[in-house]
């Protein structure tokens, strides 16, 4: 049986940055991407986007991150440094919370994390800031080039 891999997407279109994580899936989508992946835009989930790290090895997070004077910075936090309440406005449990309630329903899979600093998070603005334009493609790369997909 081939291991899976997960690649799931969080924030909120309409309020700006926080879109970042849909965006990096929207683009992702458009790409031939190896048998193994699936790619989830789980938006603003709460506890029910659990089961989308079900049935699979690996999963990687995609997601924005706190304005921080870096707009479009990508980083890579470990799982164990998202604290339970490190949630964007509108982002419901918050990606921290849903791995800590992951960690207690069993062993999680594999966990890597993908981030961006957002320039701003502006309720009802659907809009990436120009910054995060260029981090959704420069995520994309970098994601093609985790997953193993040639010509990257």
């Amino acid at each position: 049986m081939t291991a899976m891999r997960h690649l799931i997407g969080f924030g909120n279109d309409l309020h700006g940055d926080d879109g970042f994580g849909a965006a990096v899936c929207r683009r992702l989508a458009e790409l031939p991407l190896p048998a193994d992946v699936r790619v989830f835009a789980a938006g603003t989930r709460g506890l029910d986007a659990l089961a989308l790290f079900e049935g699979c090895d690996e999963a990687i997070v995609v997601d924005a991150g706190e304005p921080a004077g870096q707009p479009g910075r990508l980083s890579f936090p470990a799982p164990e440094t998202l604290t339970e309440d490190s949630s964007l406005p509108g982002h419901g449990a918050g990606v921290g919370y849903l791995l800590r309630a992951l960690a207690v329903m069993g062993p999680p899979p594999r966990l890597r994390i993908l981030t961006a600093e957002a320039a701003a998070l502006t309720p009802f603005q659907p809009e990436l800031s120009p910054e995060m334009r260029g981090a959704v493609e420069e995520a994309v790369a970098l994601l093609r080039g985790w997953l193993g997909v040639d010509g990257v």
